[in-house]
């Protein structure tokens, strides 16, 4: 992958995301967009679950998606993804897409239980919808077949930024020894060193790979499937 298309993927982490509903899976997803430096706006109608979030993310507010007046206070219409995740509030996924997309929100997410609430959830404009059930089944089947892949988030239908287990036939390499593009078709951004969970960005060429070190890269998701499946 060459040095602009790097940047190209790297310049979507720079994007601001809203969560709507911090039940299990919003929270889920809203620490996870964190978790990559994403600026989050995290947003629930029950002040108790907002309070109780305040201390896992940085901005969580009280806000209801279906008000139109406390959705134009929050500014939402700046947001450039907003993702739904309303389990058991049908109705009100329905309107609050339609409200966001009003106000100008450039890409929503939703979630449906099932066929029905997608063709509604897609006639009243979102992007792209998901049902939990299915898509978290697939999820924890490639956990569980995936040896060195730690999570792996898709960003088109190519590419995808993944972090990786450094496998023991690096251990001791230098990250120039591993010459990652060219071997594994991969682009290091990141490595977090065995013991701690902060993710550096500040590479150094020489450093030598221990066991227990994590990398963050961005490959195409075959070479990543083969990385994993060869590896």
């Amino acid at each position: 992958m060459d040095i602009n298309k790097s940047e190209e993927i790297k310049s979507q982490y720079k994007q601001q995301y809203a969560v709507f509903g911090l039940g299990v899976f919003g929270l889920s997803v809203a620490e996870s967009l964190e978790k990559y430096g994403c600026e989050v706006l995290a947003i629930d109608q029950n002040i108790t679950h907002v309070k109780r979030m305040n201390k896992r993310l940085t901005n969580a507010v009280v806000a209801d998606v279906t008000n139109k007046e406390e959705l134009v206070a929050l500014n939402i219409g700046e947001v450039d993804v907003a993702i739904i995740a309303l389990t058991n509030n049908f109705e009100g996924s329905v309107l609050g897409t339609m409200l966001l997309k009003e106000l100008g929100v450039g890409y929503i997410i939703v979630n449906a239980k099932n066929s029905q609430q997608k063709q509604i959830l897609d006639r009243v404009g979102a992007d792209k919808i998901f049902r939990i059930e299915k898509d978290m089944g697939k999820k924890i089947a490639r956990d569980l077949l995936h040896k060195s892949i730690v999570d792996i988030v898709a960003l088109d239908n190519r590419y995808a930024v993944s972090e990786i287990k450094a496998p023991e036939f690096w251990y001791d390499k230098t990250v120039v020894q591993l010459n990652a593009r060219h071997v594994y078709k991969m682009n290091i951004l990141g490595i977090k060193h065995s013991g701690t969970e902060d993710l550096s960005f500040n590479i150094n060429p020489g450093y030598k790979i221990q066991a227990g070190d994590s990398f963050f890269v961005i490959a195409q998701l075959e070479d990543l499937e083969n990385f994993d499946y060869i590896y």
